[in-house]
């Protein structure tokens, strides 16, 4: 499935990515620091839901109280629950 979740607080406007089960791929940001959002897109491929929210929740950018990544880690659980509330 794919799942698009707008972002709160941080340069980029959307965050898309597939989720198979608890499995993160094909993740892509529109907008903000492209080298440093590809890295992290390719870093967290495949990896599982919890993995991502373990590394990244909580990350923070400049004096923002989140980030791409914090963003992200909301994203991905944000979208696991949809998921799991539909099977």
């Amino acid at each position: 499935m794919t799942y698009t979740y707008k972002p709160k607080g941080i340069c980029p406007n959307l965050i898309t990515f597939d989720i198979d089960g608890d499995r993160i791929t094909n993740l892509k940001f529109n907008g903000g620091c492209n080298g440093n959002l590809k890295a992290i897109s390719k870093l967290v491929d495949g990896m599982t839901v919890d993995e991502i929210e373990e590394k990244l929740k909580g990350n923070t950018c400049g004096f923002k109280d989140t980030s791409c990544a914090d963003q992200l880690a909301i994203a991905v659980r944000e979208a696991y629950k949809e998921v799991s509330a539909n099977v």
